[in-house]
């Protein structure tokens, strides 16, 4: 996880441990799937945001950390995080099989956009009731794509249940 402010990382302890994924202790080994070749530590990324967006409406001290939040791809995440690992991780992306490096790159295209999309509506609303309607509900989609995401690293995703970024977004906000 990036550094979030001491407010608001403090507030999100209990939150990130729950969305953390089990494994090995040892930071500096991160989970990698013996099915995949994919780092579950990927998922950290999206998580970060998910927190952030589940406190923006009643913990001010986490909007600049919502703010700041990016969409990275799996390779721009690992590049730059602290893994000591980190160049084996992204060897062991590219070398994984194409078919599930684009499932998992489809759906992280997904999270990083609903995510932007959605951090941006709140924001621009933020102090009204429509922020808070609207973070809850991109929460409900959100949950199940990050679940997916996790799926797909972990090489327990069935293909057909893919979604496009556009079409994802367009069901959260009823386009």
């Amino acid at each position: 996880m990036t550094a979030l402010t001491a407010g608001c990382a403090d507030r999100a302890a209990t939150t990130a441990a729950s969305a953390s994924s089990p494994g090995p202790s040892d930071r500096s080994i991160p989970n990698i799937s013996p099915v995949t070749g994919l780092s579950t530590d990927y998922l950290n990324h999206f998580a970060e945001a998910v927190m952030m967006l589940e406190m923006a409406t009643t913990m001010p001290e986490c909007l600049d950390d919502l703010r700041a939040w990016q969409p990275k791809t799996y390779t721009e995440h690992f590049t730059g995080s602290r893994f000591a690992r980190r160049a084996a991780i992204i060897g062991a992306y590219q070398a994984a099989d194409p078919a599930v490096r684009e499932a998992l790159d489809a759906a992280a295209e997904t999270l990083n956009a609903v995510l932007a999309q959605t951090r941006d509506a709140v924001v621009e609303r933020l102090g009204t009731p429509a922020a808070e309607k609207l973070a809850r509900r991109a929460l409900a989609g959100l949950r199940p794509l990050l679940a997916r995401t996790a799926a797909v690293i972990n090489g327990t995703a069935d293909a057909a249940s893919r979604q496009t970024p556009q079409s994802a977004i367009d069901a959260m906000f009823d386009r």
